[in-house]
């Protein structure tokens, strides 16, 4: 094993551009469809600036004469202000996998490229109309969080996690999928959004921690695939790594028998897939390597 330092793999890509366009465009569907309710429409505690009117009442010394209201002050011949419901900026989590597996690629880009696009845009998308962004990074031999900020100063921070690169081959990680979940759980106190960017591969028992995420915020589970970790073609002798292990395997892809039990265990990880996100209430967007992610994300999300 080694220290995992984050390296930029080879055949990477980088994510292509994400036009501003179509950022807005995604803007109103991810707000709306994934956050339920647009930042300004969740309700703050107690009464401030707002839009939505929590108090009517005859005005007081130390009152802000800005919140004089004049006609009921004319019905009533005595100043009344209006008090209002603050507005609450939504607060957006992106936990990022950076898993030796995330390296993987045999079309257009690499996952991980795919996967740090998906989380350029959502972090643009997050801090839009006031909102903040908030970001946990895991699958490398050091976790790193950095806590929600909004404006555009917080979108540095943010870039320089997500280019960071991805873990080497054979990277012992700092914990697994399940701890990372967990993890975000009680850092995200307030409700909000939770946008999972992975390829959900790791083995450890993770679906009760997701569903346990998905009762408190609104969850999306953007997952990132290859399509050859769904089908096995058949080239003959060849030799695989164990992204996770570092372990070179020679596999003989001619075997119809080899490929037909690849084939099943596909399968049956996009069905557990499947039972994971219904339980957890998720919202599923699946990217390819092998498609335009950025439309794909803009789809999934509408």
């Amino acid at each position: 094993m080694t220290a995992g330092r984050l390296i930029s793999p080879p055949g990477s890509q980088g994510h292509g551009k994400t036009p501003s366009s179509s950022v807005a465009a995604l803007d109103l569907a991810i707000a709306r469809r994934a956050a339920g309710q647009l930042p300004g429409d969740h309700v703050g505690i107690g009464v401030g600036l707002g839009t939505e009117l929590a108090q009517l009442r005859p005005y007081v010394e130390g009152d802000d004469i800005r919140q004089l209201d004049a006609a009921a002050s004319a019905r009533t011949n005595e100043p009344h202000v209006r008090l209002h419901v603050p507005e609450r900026a939504l607060t957006t989590w992106i936990l990022l996998d950076v898993s030796p597996s995330m390296a993987f690629g045999s079309e257009v880009r690499l996952k991980s490229d795919v996967a740090a696009g998906a989380a350029t845009v959502i972090s643009r998308i997050g801090v839009r109309r006031g909102g903040r962004v908030g970001l946990l990074r895991w699958g490398a031999s050091e976790e790193a969080l950095l806590p929600p900020k909004g404006g555009r100063h917080a979108l540095g921070g943010i870039d320089r996690l997500i280019t960071a690169g991805v873990a080497s081959d054979g990277t012992t990680p700092a914990c697994d999928f399940d701890h990372a979940i967990r993890r975000l759980g009680l850092l995200a106190r307030q409700p909000g959004l939770v946008v999972v960017i992975s390829d959900f591969r790791d083995p450890s028992p993770w679906d009760r921690a997701f569903a346990a995420l998905g009762r408190r915020h609104r969850l999306v589970a953007v997952e990132i695939s290859d399509p050859r970790e769904n089908e096995l073609p058949d080239a003959g002798s060849i030799v695989v790594r164990d992204p996770e292990t570092g372990r070179d395997v020679e596999v003989n892809t001619s075997s119809a028998k080899l490929r037909a039990a690849y084939a099943d265990a596909a399968a049956q990880h996009a069905g557990h897939l499947s039972a994971a996100f219904r339980s957890a209430r998720a919202r599923h967007v699946p990217l390819l390597t092998s498609r335009d992610w950025l439309r794909d994300l803009g789809k999934g999300i509408r």
